[in-house]
C-alpha cells in the first residue's frame, strides 16, 4: 500500500516570472513541482498543519504581511546546495524579512523544522543526489540561463498552499503594503 504524503503547509512568495525558464527542470527535478508548487521563494516550510490554521491565525498571517513592502527582485545567478541547483534572488533580505516575522510570531514553526541556521532564500531548479546528473543539469541550465537570464518580479503577495487533497494548492493570498520606495 503506498504511504500518504504528511499534510503540511508553507507560505511562499510566488514567481511566475521564471516560470518559463524553471518549468522544465522543476517538472523533471523537483518532486514538488509534481505535486503542484509553482516556482517560488519559500517563506516559512514548513508551517502549521493545514487542520490547526484558524481564521485567528490567517488574520494574524494578513496583519504580519500588510505590514512588508511589496518589493522588486531579480534573479541572474545561478547558486547551489549539496544536492539542489537555484536561483539566487536579489535581494534576498525581504524575504529573510519575511520568513524571521512569520517565525517570531510563530516560534514554533522554524524555517525548514529548524535544520538549518542560516535562512538562504532561494529558487530551487533541480534537486538530485547524483553528482554526474547535478553537473548535467547545471550544464544545461547554463546554455539555457543565456537568453533567460536576469529574470525581474514584483513580490506583492505571499501565499499559503498546502497538500490537504495530494496536491499542492494556495489557501489563502496575503497581499504585501504597496509602498513605494522614495
Amino acid at each position: 500500500m503506498p504511504m500518504m504524503p504528511k499534510v503540511e503547509s508553507a507560505l511562499i512568495a510566488l514567481i511566475p516570472e521564471a516560470e518559463s525558464l524553471v518549468s522544465c527542470y522543476r517538472e523533471r527535478y523537483d518532486p514538488g513541482a509534481a505535486l503542484g508548487v509553482p516556482a517560488h521563494v519559500t517563506v516559512l516550510y514548513p508551517f502549521k498543519p493545514p487542520e490547526d490554521i484558524t481564521d485567528d491565525i490567517l488574520a494574524t498571517l494578513q496583519n504580519i504581511f500588510s505590514g512588508h513592502p511589496a518589493f522588486g527582485v531579480t534573479f541572474e545567478r545561478t547558486m547551489e546546495f549539496p544536492d539542489t541547483l537555484f536561483l539566487e534572488p536579489d535581494p534576498a533580505e525581504p524575504f529573510r524579512a519575511l520568513t524571521r516575522a512569520i517565525a517570531a510570531a510563530y516560534p514554533e514553526t522554524p524555517p525548514y523544522g529548524g535544520a538549518f541556521k542560516e535562512i538562504v532564500p532561494h529558487l530551487t531548479v533541480a534537486q538530485t543526489e547524483d553528482p554526474e546528473e547535478m553537473d548535467r543539469i547545471k550544464a544545461d541550465f547554463r546554455v539555457d540561463c543565456a537568453n533567460g537570464l536576469p529574470i525581474e518580479a514584483r513580490v506583492q503577495e505571499i501565499v499559503l498552499m498546502d497538500n490537504t487533497g495530494g496536491r499542492w494548492e494556495v489557501r489563502a493570498r496575503f497581499p504585501l503594503a504597496n509602498i513605494l520606495p522614495a
